[in-house]
């Protein structure tokens, strides 16, 4: 244990300036305070690079919170410090939050096959050459080969910026009722308009791993397809009700929560304003808010609660809600042999991560090939693991004020920290 010690001294803390402790909840245990200063370095150093302003850091083993702590500011101007408790916006970790479990279960009861032609729900790729066949396994698993995105912004404003009246405008009306942002609402039906170019899309001439959020942006209206309910009402009376999920969901700003909301972007291109309450999502915010590929916003207790559902492969408090079977199937790697790691739905480990040093590794070296999780674009980041019984759950607006910086990646600041914990907590690091 000795030379545990000196050993993550020498690695991490020679690196980074020392820093005041904050007051830590445990709920069970307390972590050697080596590891404490080595990780308020790590985020400490981070905040003073601007990789975030601020920082929600949130870990459990055996479904017990060790570390529980708020870090910064919501913003550089040190005016709002961040509370435990904030919302922020999920981004791309709503494909795990959202649409996923929907999917989960709707593959349960058999009102969809993963190995069908997709073609056979969204009729509308019937008649696609290039699509007619993917399977919504290919496409969870990101091996369909479809383009990884498409900015539709850039199909709702003129050459100047400004936007195109047949798409958005100001005020709101029976037609244009989806909000977007303060003074800015997008027609009733643009959905209609990102299906069509969806199915238009050119994809690779060959199926391979190539990461693609276009499908999520079509499975909320599969799901409200095959169950007769909304999207967002089906997940919460099926999922974050059971639960206890209390924050999860879209458009906060209209929910009324005490919570504080973090922002996002300074965007000033679309919305010219800070974007907060708001998806900072483009092409979620352009369906009202409501998506499949983001959107989401939640703290991370509620994200907690979602991890360790899946951790337990379904079941979480004495409450089975997807078997067993169905989880581990979506939690697989998929493609084994086409340099694809991911499962359905689910980012995996690196493959032979364990070989690799802490800057090459995803996410963290020590995690099990078993483990999964999923990040977001805004900062955001979540990772189970069933072998070792950890969750690390990581809430940061990184975005904040443009999306250029990207410090939080130049510093492998989330593997660092992951990997921190993994010292700590399986190597008897907790008394």
């Amino acid at each position: 244990m000795k030379i545990l010690r000196q050993s993550i001294v020498v690695i991490f803390l020679s690196v980074f300036s020392m820093s005041a402790q904050s007051p830590i909840s445990f709920a069970q245990g307390k972590i050697d305070s080596v590891y404490l200063k080595a990780i308020d370095s790590i985020v400490n150093d981070a905040i003073q690079q601007q990789a975030f302003p601020g920082l929600v850091l949130l870990v459990a083993r055996n479904d017990t919170v060790v570390f529980n702590k708020a870090y910064g500011f919501h913003t550089y101007d040190s005016l709002v410090k961040v509370k435990s408790d904030d919302l922020y916006d999920l981004a791309s970790v709503t494909k795990i939050m959202g649409p996923l479990p929907a999917i989960m279960k709707l593959v349960e009861e058999k009102k969809i096959d993963l190995d069908v032609p997709f073609s056979r729900y969204w009729k509308s790729w019937r008649r696609i050459k290039d699509k007619k066949y993917l399977t919504l396994r290919e496409m969870l698993a990101h091996q369909a080969g479809l383009s990884s995105y498409i900015v539709f912004l850039n199909h709702t404003l003129k050459k100047n910026g400004k936007p195109k009246r047949r798409f958005i405008r100001t005020k709101l009306s029976k037609r244009f009722n989806k909000q977007v942002y303060d003074g800015i609402y997008v027609k009733h039906n643009f959905n209609r308009y990102m299906y069509r170019k969806i199915r238009h899309s050119i994809p690779l001439p060959e199926k391979k791993y190539v990461y693609s959020g276009l499908s999520f942006l079509i499975f909320p209206e599969l799901i409200e397809q095959r169950t007769g309910s909304t999207y967002e009402a089906y997940i919460k009376k099926h999922f974050y009700t059971p639960l206890g999920v209390k924050t999860l969901g879209f458009n906060p700003k209209s929910k009324h929560f005490s919570n504080a909301i973090v922002p996002t972007e300074k965007d000033s291109i679309f919305r010219h304003a800070l974007t907060k309450g708001y998806v900072h999502d483009e092409n979620a915010a352009l369906l009202g808010g409501v998506s499949g590929n983001a959107g989401l916003f939640g703290t991370a207790d509620d994200l907690l609660k979602m991890m360790l559902f899946y951790q337990h492969y379904g079941e979480f408090n004495g409450k089975r809600l997807l078997s067993d079977a169905t989880v581990k199937e979506f939690n697989r790697v998929q493609f084994y042999g086409n340099d694809n790691r991911r499962g359905l739905g689910f980012d995996k480990p690196l493959f032979d991560n364990d070989k690799l040093s802490i800057n090459e590794a995803y996410p963290a070296p020590s995690v099990s090939p078993e483990s999964f999780g999923h990040s977001g674009f805004t900062g955001t980041f979540v990772w189970t693991d069933p072998v070792k019984k950890i969750t690390f759950i990581f809430l940061s607006n990184r975005v904040y004020p443009t999306r250029a910086h990207r410090n939080i990646y130049n510093l492998t600041i989330r593997p660092k920290l992951q990997e921190m914990f993994y010292q700590a907590l399986c190597n008897n690091a907790v008394n």
